[in-house]
């Protein structure tokens, strides 16, 4: 069994191409995922003190 698996990685080896572009690819997607993790967290962290800020904002902007 083991023979036959290294013959088809040795073929397939062989056969396709050698490139980086799906590593690439990869570290984009991850570090984009990453980015939104940190907007989501931030945002959620300072959500409740803007909301707060803007609803001052409009208190004070209404009057007395």
């Amino acid at each position: 069994m083991l023979t036959v698996l290294l013959f088809v990685r040795n073929f397939l080896e062989d056969r396709l191409p050698k490139s980086d572009r799906g590593a690439t690819a990869v570290e984009y997607g991850l570090m984009v995922a990453l980015i939104a993790v940190a907007i989501i967290a931030t945002v959620t962290a300072v959500g409740d003190e803007l909301n707060t800020l803007f609803e001052d904002v409009v208190d004070g902007l209404n009057g007395p």
